[in-house]
């Protein structure tokens, strides 16, 4: 059974589009006919910029999103030039771990929380008076580790268990008028992870692409009924 969305006319702003995640999200948007905002600290000419920035439906910018100014400006810009925005998905974010609470550094945790968290906040911050008016959707990623603690990742557990609350608190202020819910992945199958984890189970890990479908879902109309939900996309991961 195949699934198909028409994303036409429909803006969508993706943060973090240079990663493999990102990259599979704004490509799927873009693959259902939405002009892609795609955002990123990384310079598109970058070896580590995964997206095509020469795709049909996608507009590269570059920009910090943990710098509130360049957030405003950005999302100010995207409004400008595409008229609006109808959903976000926001994708930005990273995973630092291997110790112990009380070894970990400080400027460890304020990394974390500010690529995982802040990141999430302020682009949603300045998002919402533009999603607002089109009923539209945010979809923000959290992680399955993001449930409970454990050893040796928990400033990460904790910055993706803020972007879990914060995606309730979200859903509960905009009742009615924006959709806000998480996807909690585990093991993506990213050429980073496989090269980090030569000897685990990769048919195991969930595809990028197959969470891009996922968070495409929730920001259609097929999810009108569906807000403040924390959706497990690990597969058996």
């Amino acid at each position: 059974m195949s699934v198909e969305f028409d994303f036409s006319d429909s803006v969508a702003l993706v943060t973090g589009a240079g990663g493999a995640l990102g990259s599979a999200i704004a490509t799927a948007f873009a693959e259902s006919g939405a002009t892609v905002a795609a955002v990123d600290i990384v310079e598109p000419e970058s070896e580590d910029f995964l997206l095509d920035p020469e795709r049909d439906g996608i507009d590269v910018y570059q920009a910090d999103f943990t710098d509130e100014e360049q957030v405003s400006d950005t999302v100010e810009a995207v409004v400008a030039d595409h008229g609006g925005i109808d959903a976000l998905a926001n994708v930005a974010g990273t995973w630092r771990g291997g110790t112990p609470i009380e070894e970990t550094n400080l400027t460890t945790f304020e990394f974390l929380f500010d690529v995982n968290l802040k990141t999430m906040f302020l682009a949603s911050k300045h998002a919402l008076p533009h999603l607002r008016g089109r009923e539209g959707a945010i979809v923000s990623v959290s992680a399955r580790s993001a449930l409970e603690g454990g050893e040796g990742d928990g400033i990460y557990r904790a910055s993706k268990a803020g972007v879990k609350l914060l995606t309730e608190t979200i859903a509960e202020e905009n009742e009615g008028e924006v959709r806000a819910n998480a996807v909690l992945p585990s093991v993506i199958d990213t050429p980073m992870n496989r090269e980090m984890m030569p000897d685990a189970d990769h048919d195991a890990w969930v595809d990028p692409s197959e969470i891009a479908a996922v968070v495409k879902f929730l920001c259609s109309d097929a999810a009108g009924v569906t807000s403040g939900a924390s959706v497990p996309v690990y597969g058996e991961a």
